[in-house]
């Protein structure tokens, strides 16, 4: 690791407060803290929805860990005067916002770009949404599976046996939306050295998605909307003990993949020679390939595919990727001790610092952790606090 930390933690000193619930806007907001921000989060006193998505453990579940980590939390009812007039202050004094309302949401509570910009003319504001900022859907709501079936995404994500449209089985459209806002709010930092001022960021879960499956769209205009498999015969084979991925982009491929077979006559017939064929005639060519890769282990296939230089690997499960010999020696996933929850695999996030056990940056708080931290810091007394938590307007967790 390096030493120079202003080289890990360029954003030491920013103060960034996110308004936010669910996992896209404060996966961008935790990015900020991984990079050196004050990250400090409002959520509500009864706490954000996404701690009961899942199996929870105490005040956690993996989707208010994983977004979360190395923030101070201040719990804080917004529909209070009081409440609302803690987070005013707070935003106008902030670098960044992050927030995630539906549009017009965050000006009802006098929390919107123009009313904080009036105040602070330097803030970077950045609305995460379902739909963006204009159109006929801004109002409707959005979840990463909605996301998923709108963008077409499941639509190229079907089962070769069974043609069903399936749903990636992980919140990949949340996970880079969160990315995608921390991007351009880094953009946007670096232009505010020059201009002075800052901006609003426009940042929708439809948009993330449509960029991430832009070569989808090209191909689809080129192909004049009949999509075709690309690289035929790649995708997934049961072994007599497991599962194995076996993919190829070049012609080579197929012949090396023919002989480790013991069928070299399959890459020489007419039917099976080229990639256009093999699509063409997949089923016809699974049926014969399929009982092939299941008279083995994976472990022999894997073997046989390496040292024929076969673009190929075993199907892994969480738990064997976490004890796989290359996921330990790199440390991508160290075991970090979370409140309530335990010790916990918190995955490194390439280009920042590793995560670490008792360092605060890899530590997602429980609602309200860090309360009567930020409303001391705002000149609230402990008497004040006390009165405040008693009403309801925010929760204390010491």
């Amino acid at each position: 690791m390096l030493e120079n930390m202003s080289y890990e933690l360029p954003y030491e000193g920013l103060k960034v407060l996110e308004i936010s619930q669910g996992y896209a806007a404060p996966y961008c907001a935790m990015m900020l803290a991984q990079y050196g921000a004050e990250v400090i989060k409002i959520e509500p006193p009864h706490g954000d929805w996404v701690r009961g998505v899942g199996k929870a453990v105490g005040e956690h579940t993996a989707l208010s860990i994983v977004p979360n980590i190395g923030k101070k939390n201040l719990a804080l009812d917004l529909k209070s005067e009081e409440g609302n007039a803690i987070a005013r202050r707070l935003a106008v004094e902030s670098d960044v916002i992050v927030e995630a309302g539906r549009p017009g949401v965050a000006a009802k509570l006098g929390l919107g770009y123009d009313q904080i910009r009036a105040e602070n003319p330097r803030v970077i504001y950045v609305s995460v949404s379902g739909f963006g900022q204009t159109g006929p859907y801004i109002d409707r709501p959005v979840t990463d599976t909605v996301m998923q079936s709108f963008s077409g995404l499941m639509s190229v994500n079907r089962g070769v046996d069974d043609g069903v449209p399936h749903r990636v089985g992980c919140i990949v459209v949340d996970h880079m939306t969160g990315v995608y806002a921390f991007q351009s709010v880094a953009a946007a930092l670096f232009a505010r050295r020059d201009q002075g001022e800052g901006r609003f960021i426009d940042i929708s879960l439809m948009s993330s998605t449509a960029a991430l499956m832009a070569p989808k769209f090209v191909e689809h205009q080129l192909q004049e909307g009949a999509p075709r498999i690309a690289n035929a015969p790649a995708g997934s084979y049961e072994t007599s003990d497991g599962w194995i991925a076996i993919t190829l982009i070049k012609e080579e491929h197929w012949v090396k993949i023919c002989q480790c077979f013991g069928r070299l006559d399959l890459s020489k017939d007419p039917k099976f020679n080229s990639f256009e064929v093999r699509a063409e005639n997949l089923d016809e060519l699974l049926g014969i390939i399929r009982p092939i890769v299941r008279g083995r282990p994976t472990s022999e296939w894997s073997t046989l595919f390496r040292d024929n230089d076969i673009l190929s690997n075993p199907i892994n499960d969480l738990e064997s990727w976490l004890a796989d010999p290359q996921v330990v020696a790199a440390n991508a996933a160290p075991m970090v001790t979370q409140p309530h929850a335990g010790p916990t695999p918190i995955i490194h996030i390439p280009g920042t610092v590793p995560p670490r056990d008792g360092d605060p940056r890899s530590v997602a708080p429980i609602t309200g952790a860090h309360s009567r931290e930020v409303l001391t810091g705002l000149g609230y007394s402990d008497k004040d606090i006390e009165t405040l938590a008693a009403e309801g307007v925010t929760k204390i967790a010491d």
